[in-house]
Protein backbone atom coordinates (compact mmCIF):
# COMPACT_ATOMS: atom_id res chain seq x y z
CA UNK A 1 0.00 0.00 0.00
CA UNK A 2 1.31 3.62 -0.73
CA UNK A 3 2.15 6.53 1.56
CA UNK A 4 -0.59 8.84 1.73
CA UNK A 5 2.61 11.08 2.04
CA UNK A 6 3.75 9.68 -1.36
CA UNK A 7 -0.03 11.00 -2.65
CA UNK A 8 -0.16 14.44 -1.91
CA UNK A 9 3.26 15.83 -2.03
CA UNK A 10 4.67 13.58 -5.26
CA UNK A 11 7.08 15.84 -7.15
CA UNK A 12 8.85 13.34 -9.30
CA UNK A 13 11.50 16.09 -10.68
CA UNK A 14 12.78 17.78 -6.95
CA UNK A 15 13.06 14.18 -5.52
CA UNK A 16 15.44 12.45 -8.33
CA UNK A 17 17.37 15.49 -8.73
CA UNK A 18 18.02 14.86 -4.87
CA UNK A 19 18.67 11.23 -5.40
CA UNK A 20 21.47 11.64 -8.47
CA UNK A 21 23.14 14.69 -6.54
CA UNK A 22 22.94 12.16 -3.06
CA UNK A 23 24.20 9.41 -5.27
CA UNK A 24 27.12 11.65 -6.89
CA UNK A 25 27.99 12.99 -3.44
CA UNK A 26 28.08 9.11 -1.72
CA UNK A 27 30.66 7.81 -5.12
CA UNK A 28 32.65 10.03 -3.42
CA UNK A 29 33.89 7.79 -1.25
CA UNK A 30 36.32 5.72 -2.92
CA UNK A 31 38.52 8.42 -4.26
CA UNK A 32 38.78 10.18 -1.10
CA UNK A 33 40.43 6.90 0.85
CA UNK A 34 42.51 6.11 -1.94
CA UNK A 35 43.71 9.77 -1.29
CA UNK A 36 44.15 9.37 2.50
CA UNK A 37 48.06 9.48 3.02
CA UNK A 38 48.58 7.55 6.33
CA UNK A 39 45.32 7.21 8.58
CA UNK A 40 44.12 3.76 9.17
CA UNK A 41 40.28 2.69 8.92
CA UNK A 42 39.84 3.07 12.37
CA UNK A 43 41.16 6.24 12.66
CA UNK A 44 39.11 7.58 9.48
CA UNK A 45 35.68 6.50 10.75
CA UNK A 46 36.43 8.00 14.46
CA UNK A 47 36.07 11.23 12.75
CA UNK A 48 34.13 10.68 10.09
CA UNK A 49 31.54 9.19 12.41
CA UNK A 50 31.49 12.22 14.32
CA UNK A 51 31.32 14.62 11.56
CA UNK A 52 28.33 12.55 10.64
CA UNK A 53 26.55 12.82 13.53
CA UNK A 54 27.41 16.74 14.50
CA UNK A 55 25.76 17.43 10.48
CA UNK A 56 22.85 15.72 10.91
CA UNK A 57 22.47 16.92 14.32
CA UNK A 58 22.80 20.46 12.75
CA UNK A 59 20.44 19.94 10.09
CA UNK A 60 17.71 18.42 12.68
CA UNK A 61 18.02 21.87 15.06
CA UNK A 62 17.16 23.65 11.90
CA UNK A 63 14.10 21.63 11.36
CA UNK A 64 13.11 21.05 15.01
CA UNK A 65 14.60 23.56 16.91
CA UNK A 66 13.51 23.71 20.45
CA UNK A 67 11.54 20.12 19.69
CA UNK A 68 14.69 18.63 19.44
CA UNK A 69 14.69 16.68 22.36
CA UNK A 70 11.33 15.39 21.16
CA UNK A 71 12.58 14.06 17.83
CA UNK A 72 15.18 12.02 19.58
CA UNK A 73 12.62 10.39 22.13
CA UNK A 74 10.23 9.53 19.92
CA UNK A 75 12.19 7.26 17.78
CA UNK A 76 12.36 4.66 21.19
CA UNK A 77 14.15 1.52 21.64
CA UNK A 78 14.06 0.55 17.85
CA UNK A 79 15.67 3.92 17.06
CA UNK A 80 18.55 3.05 19.18
CA UNK A 81 18.64 -0.43 17.24
CA UNK A 82 18.82 1.40 13.85
CA UNK A 83 21.15 3.74 14.66
CA UNK A 84 23.64 0.68 15.97
CA UNK A 85 22.97 -1.39 12.98
CA UNK A 86 23.80 1.55 10.47
CA UNK A 87 26.72 2.44 12.27
CA UNK A 88 28.13 -0.96 12.51
CA UNK A 89 27.62 -1.04 8.81
CA UNK A 90 29.37 2.10 7.95
CA UNK A 91 32.16 0.43 9.44
CA UNK A 92 32.14 -2.32 7.11
CA UNK A 93 31.50 0.10 4.41
CA UNK A 94 34.92 1.73 4.97
CA UNK A 95 36.34 -1.43 5.29
CA UNK A 96 34.95 -2.87 1.95
CA UNK A 97 36.81 -0.15 0.34
CA UNK A 98 39.76 -0.52 2.01
CA UNK A 99 40.67 -4.13 1.52
CA UNK A 100 38.76 -5.02 -1.57
CA UNK A 101 38.46 -2.82 -5.28
CA UNK A 102 36.02 0.29 -5.07
CA UNK A 103 33.68 -1.70 -8.11
CA UNK A 104 33.87 -4.79 -5.72
CA UNK A 105 32.72 -3.02 -3.01
CA UNK A 106 30.16 -0.69 -4.07
CA UNK A 107 28.20 -3.43 -6.58
CA UNK A 108 28.09 -6.17 -3.89
CA UNK A 109 26.44 -3.26 -1.88
CA UNK A 110 24.11 -1.89 -4.20
CA UNK A 111 22.67 -5.37 -4.47
CA UNK A 112 21.21 -4.34 -1.05
CA UNK A 113 17.37 -3.51 -2.65
CA UNK A 114 16.94 -7.03 -3.96
CA UNK A 115 18.36 -8.18 -0.46
CA UNK A 116 16.03 -6.61 1.27
CA UNK A 117 13.20 -8.02 -1.21
CA UNK A 118 14.90 -11.73 -0.32
CA UNK A 119 14.65 -11.08 3.28
CA UNK A 120 11.13 -9.23 2.88
CA UNK A 121 10.11 -12.65 1.60
CA UNK A 122 11.80 -15.30 3.99
CA UNK A 123 11.12 -13.29 6.90
CA UNK A 124 7.98 -11.21 6.54
CA UNK A 125 6.24 -13.58 4.10
CA UNK A 126 6.08 -10.45 1.61
CA UNK A 127 4.94 -11.88 -2.31
CA UNK A 128 7.71 -11.32 -4.88
CA UNK A 129 7.19 -11.83 -8.07
CA UNK A 130 8.63 -14.35 -10.50
CA UNK A 131 10.59 -11.55 -11.62
CA UNK A 132 12.37 -10.32 -9.13
CA UNK A 133 13.15 -14.16 -7.85
CA UNK A 134 14.84 -14.25 -11.34
CA UNK A 135 16.89 -10.73 -10.22
CA UNK A 136 17.79 -12.06 -7.42
CA UNK A 137 19.44 -14.83 -8.78
CA UNK A 138 21.04 -12.90 -11.46
CA UNK A 139 22.55 -10.62 -9.04
CA UNK A 140 23.88 -13.45 -6.33
CA UNK A 141 25.60 -14.73 -9.57
CA UNK A 142 27.48 -11.72 -10.66
CA UNK A 143 28.41 -10.98 -6.55
CA UNK A 144 29.78 -14.94 -7.07
CA UNK A 145 31.95 -14.07 -10.15
CA UNK A 146 33.28 -10.69 -7.47
CA UNK A 147 33.84 -13.33 -4.47
CA UNK A 148 35.73 -15.39 -7.42
CA UNK A 149 37.57 -12.37 -8.23
CA UNK A 150 38.59 -11.78 -4.08
CA UNK A 151 39.57 -14.96 -3.20
CA UNK A 152 41.85 -15.03 -6.57
CA UNK A 153 43.61 -11.27 -5.85
CA UNK A 154 43.50 -12.16 -1.98
CA UNK A 155 40.66 -9.54 -1.42
CA UNK A 156 37.97 -11.71 -0.47
CA UNK A 157 38.01 -9.91 3.09
CA UNK A 158 36.86 -6.94 2.02
CA UNK A 159 33.97 -8.89 -0.08
CA UNK A 160 32.65 -10.05 3.32
CA UNK A 161 32.68 -6.59 4.77
CA UNK A 162 30.31 -5.42 1.96
CA UNK A 163 28.29 -7.96 2.60
CA UNK A 164 27.94 -6.83 6.01
CA UNK A 165 27.31 -3.61 4.56
CA UNK A 166 24.26 -5.41 2.90
CA UNK A 167 23.11 -7.00 6.00
CA UNK A 168 23.44 -4.05 7.90
CA UNK A 169 21.37 -1.89 5.31
CA UNK A 170 18.28 -4.61 5.21
CA UNK A 171 18.19 -4.70 9.24
CA UNK A 172 17.95 -0.60 8.45
CA UNK A 173 14.64 -0.78 6.23
CA UNK A 174 13.34 -3.53 8.05
CA UNK A 175 13.29 -1.46 11.50
CA UNK A 176 12.31 1.81 9.35
CA UNK A 177 9.56 0.22 7.59
CA UNK A 178 8.27 -0.74 11.17
CA UNK A 179 8.27 2.93 12.11
CA UNK A 180 7.30 4.65 9.04
CA UNK A 181 4.90 6.67 11.17
CA UNK A 182 7.74 8.45 12.74
CA UNK A 183 10.92 10.57 11.75
CA UNK A 184 13.96 8.23 12.04
CA UNK A 185 16.81 11.20 11.25
CA UNK A 186 17.24 10.92 14.59
CA UNK A 187 18.46 7.59 15.13
CA UNK A 188 20.31 7.84 11.62
CA UNK A 189 22.42 10.65 13.90
CA UNK A 190 22.76 7.99 16.40
CA UNK A 191 24.55 5.96 13.87
CA UNK A 192 27.69 8.51 13.30
CA UNK A 193 28.32 8.32 17.34
CA UNK A 194 28.22 4.63 17.24
CA UNK A 195 30.29 4.24 14.38
CA UNK A 196 32.50 6.95 16.36
CA UNK A 197 32.46 5.40 19.72
CA UNK A 198 33.61 1.71 18.20
CA UNK A 199 36.91 3.26 16.40
CA UNK A 200 37.65 5.19 19.09
CA UNK A 201 37.56 2.37 21.61
CA UNK A 202 39.53 -0.08 18.73
CA UNK A 203 41.94 2.55 17.49
CA UNK A 204 45.68 2.51 19.05
CA UNK A 205 45.94 6.30 18.47
CA UNK A 206 43.54 8.96 17.50
CA UNK A 207 46.20 11.41 16.09
CA UNK A 208 46.51 12.00 12.29
CA UNK A 209 47.89 14.49 9.58
CA UNK A 210 45.91 17.77 8.66
CA UNK A 211 45.37 16.57 5.44
CA UNK A 212 43.93 12.52 6.49
CA UNK A 213 41.37 14.65 9.11
CA UNK A 214 39.74 16.95 6.24
CA UNK A 215 39.09 14.01 4.41
CA UNK A 216 38.04 11.73 7.30
CA UNK A 217 35.82 14.95 7.90
CA UNK A 218 34.59 15.30 4.19
CA UNK A 219 33.65 11.76 4.33
CA UNK A 220 31.63 12.55 7.08
CA UNK A 221 30.02 15.77 6.62
CA UNK A 222 29.53 15.80 2.51
CA UNK A 223 29.73 12.41 1.47
CA UNK A 224 27.71 10.59 3.62
CA UNK A 225 26.16 13.48 6.06
CA UNK A 226 24.99 15.31 2.28
CA UNK A 227 24.57 12.53 0.35
CA UNK A 228 22.11 10.23 2.88
CA UNK A 229 19.97 13.33 3.68
CA UNK A 230 19.66 13.93 -0.20
CA UNK A 231 18.35 9.89 0.01
CA UNK A 232 15.99 10.46 2.83
CA UNK A 233 14.66 13.63 1.59
CA UNK A 234 14.13 12.22 -1.58
CA UNK A 235 11.92 9.76 -0.24
CA UNK A 236 8.86 12.03 0.80
CA UNK A 237 8.75 12.99 -3.06
CA UNK A 238 9.35 9.77 -5.04
CA UNK A 239 8.11 6.29 -5.10
CA UNK A 240 10.88 3.82 -2.88
CA UNK A 241 11.66 1.87 -6.22
CA UNK A 242 12.62 5.30 -8.20
CA UNK A 243 14.58 6.08 -5.09
CA UNK A 244 16.36 2.44 -5.08
CA UNK A 245 16.54 3.24 -8.96
CA UNK A 246 18.19 6.56 -9.41
CA UNK A 247 20.86 5.77 -6.48
CA UNK A 248 22.49 3.32 -8.91
CA UNK A 249 24.18 6.49 -10.00
CA UNK A 250 26.22 5.98 -6.75
CA UNK A 251 27.38 2.09 -7.86
CA UNK A 252 28.01 4.04 -11.60
CA UNK A 253 30.33 7.02 -10.86
CA UNK A 254 32.11 5.34 -7.66
CA UNK A 255 34.90 3.30 -9.59
CA UNK A 256 34.78 5.84 -12.41
CA UNK A 257 36.01 8.30 -10.04
CA UNK A 258 39.15 5.80 -8.56
CA UNK A 259 39.58 4.90 -12.18
CA UNK A 260 40.18 8.54 -13.44
CA UNK A 261 41.45 9.52 -10.58
CA UNK A 262 44.51 7.28 -9.49
CA UNK A 263 44.23 4.52 -11.96
CA UNK A 264 42.35 1.56 -10.16
CA UNK A 265 40.55 -0.57 -13.21
CA UNK A 266 38.89 -3.31 -11.86
CA UNK A 267 39.19 -7.04 -13.24
CA UNK A 268 37.11 -8.80 -15.53
CA UNK A 269 35.66 -10.81 -13.59
CA UNK A 270 34.92 -7.97 -11.36
CA UNK A 271 33.37 -6.01 -14.56
CA UNK A 272 31.02 -9.41 -15.63
CA UNK A 273 30.05 -9.27 -11.99
CA UNK A 274 29.74 -5.74 -11.58
CA UNK A 275 27.16 -5.68 -15.18
CA UNK A 276 24.89 -8.70 -13.86
CA UNK A 277 24.19 -7.19 -10.44
CA UNK A 278 23.44 -3.67 -12.41
CA UNK A 279 21.35 -4.79 -14.90
CA UNK A 280 19.37 -7.14 -13.09
CA UNK A 281 19.02 -4.28 -9.42
CA UNK A 282 18.17 -1.92 -12.06
CA UNK A 283 15.74 -4.20 -14.34
CA UNK A 284 13.80 -5.10 -10.56
CA UNK A 285 13.67 -1.28 -9.35
CA UNK A 286 11.96 -0.68 -12.82
CA UNK A 287 10.31 -3.27 -12.67
CA UNK A 288 9.08 -2.36 -9.32
CA UNK A 289 8.32 1.19 -10.54
CA UNK A 290 5.86 0.72 -12.79
CA UNK A 291 3.97 -1.72 -10.18
CA UNK A 292 4.19 0.96 -7.82
CA UNK A 293 2.85 3.80 -10.60
CA UNK A 294 -0.20 1.20 -11.28
CA UNK A 295 -0.98 0.95 -7.59
CA UNK A 296 -0.48 4.94 -7.28
CA UNK A 297 -2.76 5.77 -10.41
CA UNK A 298 -5.78 3.52 -9.15
CA UNK A 299 -5.07 5.00 -5.47
CA UNK A 300 -5.62 8.49 -7.68
CA UNK A 301 -8.54 7.20 -9.13
CA UNK A 302 -10.11 5.74 -6.29
CA UNK A 303 -9.68 8.95 -3.88
CA UNK A 304 -11.01 10.90 -7.13
CA UNK A 305 -7.94 12.70 -7.72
Amino acid sequence: MLDKTILDTRKFGLGVTLVIVGGVFLSSSGILLRNVEAANGWQILFYRGFAFSITLFLLLLLRYRSGIGAAFRAVGAPGVLAGTVLGLGSICYVFALLLTTVANAVFIIGAAPLATAFVGWLVLGERTSRFGVIAMLVSLGGIGLMFADGLLEGRWLGNVAALGVVASFVVFLMILRARRNVDMLPATCLGGLVMGGVSGLVAESLAISTHDLLISIAMGSLQFGVGFYCFTIASRYILASEVAFYALTESILSPIWVWLGVGETPSAWTLGGSLLVLLSVGAYCAHGIRAERRLLRDARRFSGA
